[in-house]
């Protein structure tokens, strides 16, 4: 789910991107028409705030550091929100990314959003290794989907892992080779787990180790991005990185929020072993 980046920064601000209906192939075959897209797009800036992030206070890149004379430090995207780190020590390369986080129960009518732990997809732009949780609200009913991807591969959900709001569920991500890794998702609340071994797609989309990340995404389908849901808060605890030779803190990272039609509609934060972003 490779992120589609508004860009860097801010100064007051300053800190600092993918395919699912009820039975199991129908949700597999809806997958198929959620599609990535890579890196891209316009500079932005978010130059003040208002408590709901809305409006004039967001402006382009370009005007707003010629005024401000601003550091480019967090990044904006459309559709990411969390952390990502963007390299790991020197001549090393991340093979273990994991994180642990209560499940939100969505608000309002219609939305969705998704929780995941992943390996590559910024700097290393051709692949992701990834996990996550989808939350979607629809009617005012809520649903819950678990989810494995290795990107450009389709998206797919793993079947009889019951997940419910107030869930506490640990996703690990683990690279055995840069063609080859395990992903598991853990519901300590039920004392269930899943897991599955991926290979990568295509030579050309084996990893590269060069990022891991912390994110909650809106995501991608039919061409569009869905609904955002108002999940309230997410934490990932426990939040770390590890390379053959270290372990690696989130606060390693930059912190992205997601931009839609100049609204901030996230607020981003970390710890030295967590991550949590808030729908604001």
């Amino acid at each position: 789910m490779k992120y589609l980046a508004l860009s860097l920064i801010s100064t007051l601000f300053v800190s600092g991107g993918f395919a699912r209906p009820s039975r199991l192939a129908n949700r597999e075959a809806a997958r198929r028409l959620r599609g990535s897209r890579p890196f891209s797009g316009s500079p932005y800036v978010v130059v003040s705030s208002t408590t709901n992030g809305t409006d004039s206070q967001i402006e382009s890149k370009t005007s707003a550091v010629k005024s401000s004379g601003t550091t480019l430090h967090d990044e904006y995207s459309t559709n990411w929100a969390g952390v990502v780190i963007e390299s790991p020590p020197t001549g090393q390369n991340f093979t273990t990314v994991s994180g642990t986080f209560v499940v939100p129960k969505p608000i309002g009518s219609n939305g969705s959003a998704s929780a995941w732990v992943g390996i590559d997809g910024d700097t290393a732009s051709q692949s992701i290794l990834q996990a996550g949780v989808d939350f979607t609200i629809s009617g005012g009913k809520v649903s819950y989907e678990s989810w494995y991807e290795w990107y450009p591969n389709y998206a797919y959900d793993f079947s009889n892992f019951a997940i419910s709001a107030g869930n506490t569920i640990t996703i690990t991500i683990q690279s055995t080779s840069s063609k080859a890794g395990i992903v598991t998702l853990s519901n300590k609340s039920t004392g269930k787990s899943v897991s599955k071994s991926l290979t990568a797609p295509s030579s050309s989309t084996a990893l590269k180790g060069q990022n891991a990340e912390w994110i909650v995404e809106d995501y991608e389908q039919n061409g569009s991005l869905v609904p955002f849901a108002n999940f309230g808060t997410v934490t990932f605890t426990n939040a770390s990185a590890s390379t053959s030779k270290k372990t690696v803190a989130p606060s390693s990272g930059i912190k992205v929020n997601i931009v839609q039609n100049k609204k901030l509609l996230t607020s981003t934060s970390f710890t030295t072993n967590s991550v949590t972003v808030k729908h604001t």
